[in-house]
C-alpha cells in the first residue's frame, strides 16, 4: 500500500507528498477526518515513509527500515491510545521519558496518538511542553475524529491535515468495482463517511444476515407485531447477532427513511432498494410525520442501550411504539 492507495484523500495526500518531496517534515501533524475515511492507513503509510532510507515520496517496503515497519519491529514508532475512556498524563511522561532516553544520534522517532481528543487537560498540557521543544528528529501524528476538541494551544503548533468524508455514490461504486455485492455495498455506504469502514462491514461475516434481519423486522414491526416480537426473540436475542443490536437500529433507520425517501418520490436514493416492490406498496401506509416519529423512536432505543438498559428490554419497547406509531 502506499500514500496514494487511499482512496478520495487528495488534501491529505498533497499535504504529505510535498513534505516528504520536500524534506520540510513538521515536527506535529493532526490527521483529523471522521473514522473509516483512511486516517490510520495514511499515518502508517506516511510513518514508514519517514523511515523509509531510499528517500522519495513513498516508501520502497524493501530497505531494512521498511522491513522493521512492516513486520511491526520498527523500535522507533511509538503508538499510543485512550486507556479506558482517556489517554492519561502517565501515558504522555512515558512517552516524553523514553523518547529523552533514546534521543542520542540523529535517528528520527516517529510516535502516533489514536484519539487524541481523549487527552485529559493534564495529559494534553504535557504533551504540549513537548511539541514545544521538540526533539529534532521527533514527528508527532496525532489522529481524531474531533479536531475541535483537541486543545486550540496543540492544533496551533501541529500541521493540520484534513480527511473529506466521502460520497456514498463515490464509494458504491469504488465497492461494486472490488467486486462487492450491489445491494450490501449500497447498505454499508451509508454507514460509514469512508471506503475504509464500509469494507470493514462488508467483511463481517454477519453483516448480510444482519441486513436481512432488519428487513423482516421492518416490516413486521408495522403490522405484525406478534411475528415481530417472535422474530426478534428467536433470530436476534437467542443468537450472536444480539452483539450487533446497535447496527441493526442504524439499519433500521434507513428502512424508515426509504419509506419516506419513496413518499417524496426520490426511488434513486433508496438504500434497500431489492425491496422497492414491498415498499412501494407500504410507504403511505403512514404520514411522513408517522414516518419520522419510527426513526424517532429507534434512535430513542439505541440512547437507551448507550445507558446501559438491557436490550432486549429496549428493543421490545420499540416494537410496542412502532406498532402504535
Amino acid at each position: 500500500m502506499s500514500l496514494e492507495q487511499v482512496a478520495g484523500q487528495w488534501k491529505a495526500q498533497r499535504i504529505l507528498r510535498h513534505a516528504l518531496q520536500s524534506g520540510k517534515i513538521s515536527h506535529a501533524y493532526l490527521f483529523n477526518g471522521p473514522s473509516g475515511t483512511g486516517r490510520m492507513a495514511m499515518a502508517r503509510e506516511f510513518a514508514k515513509a519517514l523511515f523509509c532510507t531510499a528517500g522519495g515520496f513513498d516508501a520502497c517496503g524493501e530497505c531494512l527500515e521498511c522491513r522493521k515497519f512492516e513486520h511491526g519491529n520498527q523500535t522507533d514508532l511509538t503508538m499510543i491510545a485512550p486507556d479506558g475512556q482517556s489517554i492519561k498524563i502517565d501515558q504522555i511522561r512515558d512517552l516524553q521519558r523514553d523518547f529523552s532516553y533514546r534521543n542520542s544520534g540523529t535517528k528520527r522517532k516517529v510516535y502516533m496518538i489514536e484519539q487524541a481528543d481523549k487527552m485529559t487537560m493534564q495529559a494534553a498540557n504535557s504533551l504540549l511542553k513537548f511539541l514545544e521543544e521538540p526533539l529534532s528528529p521527533v514527528v508527532a501524528i496525532l489522529l481524531t475524529d474531533n479536531g475541535q476538541a483537541v486543545l486550540p494551544t496543540i492544533r496551533s503548533r501541529t500541521q493540520w491535515v484534513p480527511f473529506l468524508p466521502m460520497s456514498p455514490e463515490s464509494m458504491l461504486q469504488t465497492l461494486i468495482v472490488e467486486g462487492a455485492p450491489a445491494t450490501l455495498a449500497r447498505t454499508a455506504v451509508q454507514l460509514t463517511s469512508g471506503l475504509d469502514g464500509a469494507r470493514q462491514f462488508l467483511q463481517q461475516n454477519q453483516f448480510a444476515e444482519i441486513r436481512n434481519l432488519v428487513i423482516q423486522l421492518g416490516k413486521e414491526s408495522l403490522t405484525r407485531f406478534t411475528a415481530a416480537m417472535i422474530t426478534a426473540q428467536q433470530q436476534l436475542f437467542k443468537t450472536d447477532l444480539v452483539e450487533h443490536t446497535q447496527l441493526l437500529l442504524s439499519l433500521l433507520v434507513i428502512w424508515f427513511k426509504d419509506l419516506i425517501q419513496f413518499q417524496a418520490g426520490r426511488q434513486d436514493n433508496i438504500v434497500f432498494i431489492d425491496q422497492l416492490e414491498w415498499i412501494s406498496k407500504h410507504a403511505f401506509n403512514r404520514s411522513f410525520a408517522g414516518w419520522v416519529s419510527c426513526i424517532e423512536h429507534t434512535l430513542e432505543a439505541s440512547k437507551r442501550m448507550r445507558a446501559n438498559v438491557t436490550p432486549q428490554l429496549a428493543f421490545e419497547q420499540l416494537l410496542v411504539n412502532l406498532q402504535e406509531g
